[in-house]
């Protein structure tokens, strides 16, 4: 069973934990429940932006044995930071954005060590989509050796538009993909920039993909296609590092 810790359960205990301002990283509400009480907690989440989820009963039961009410809430070992004021902060201080953008990376050990070596390259935030991402626990935490008390992570409802957005703001999008016949070591990854890194099953989504501004493929010599999702970060952020420097 999970760690209790990190959740709490009841639909107005939950309520009351969002409005006293608590980091909630995602919602679970049991399937069929649509009394006045479960509106309420819909309409505040929907109004804060949190990842709500309709699930079965027995995935519940499974999280705890107590009286979860058909609601259970899981809370964020991290503080969220605004992308705006990441970007913001970086040109007030004369510096080129540098950004990770993770597309649905849901192994918490995989998103702990990308975070890990994205603090060690100097990266100044990375994104994440509101659902469909990896847990934002304290195994989160463990797992990027205590990168993520120092490094922004913004979480966002559609990383497609966030693309658009960091685009408008000046930065260059680079998608690192095995769907590219461009070299990772031809590439140009200095000035204002954001990388992006897909999911451990099925890469980045074609949504995110198109708007994009270039592909880079890491060469391979083996027979296996590709890398470990945390592998390919560490690759090709430190790129980032070598031609920066």
């Amino acid at each position: 069973m999970k760690e209790e810790r990190n959740f709490i359960f009841g639909t107005r205990a939950i309520i009351e934990a969002i409005k006293a301002g608590k980091e909630v990283d995602k919602i679970f509400v049991q399937q069929g429940l649509t009394n006045p009480l479960i509106q309420e907690l819909r309409t505040l989440a929907y109004s804060y932006k949190l990842p709500i989820k309709t699930v079965p009963v027995e995935k519940l039961n499974r999280l705890t044995k107590k009286n979860h009410q058909g609601v259970i809430c899981y809370l964020s070992a991290i503080n969220f930071s605004d992308l705006d004021n990441v970007l913001s902060s970086c040109y007030e201080k004369g510096k080129d954005p540098f950004l990770l953008i993770l597309d649905r990376i849901t192994d918490v050990r995989n998103f702990g060590a990308i975070c890990r070596s994205a603090e060690c390259a100097g990266v100044d935030a990375v994104i994440v989509p509101g659902k469909g991402s990896a847990a934002l626990n304290n195994d989160a935490v463990k797992t990027s050796a205590g990168a993520l008390h120092h490094l922004p992570v913004c979480r966002v409802s559609s990383l497609a538009s966030t693309v658009r957005f960091v685009q408008n703001s000046g930065l260059r999008v680079v998608a690192c993909t095995e769907k590219s016949q461009d070299s990772l070591f031809d590439s140009e990854l200095t000035g204002p920039l954001a990388v992006v890194l897909g999911s451990e099953e099925d890469g980045i989504s074609q949504e995110v993909l198109s708007a994009v501004n270039e592909r880079y493929a890491i060469p391979m010599m083996g027979k296996i296609e590709s890398l470990n999702v945390s592998v390919s970060a560490g690759i090709i952020l430190f790129e980032a590092i070598r031609q920066r420097k």
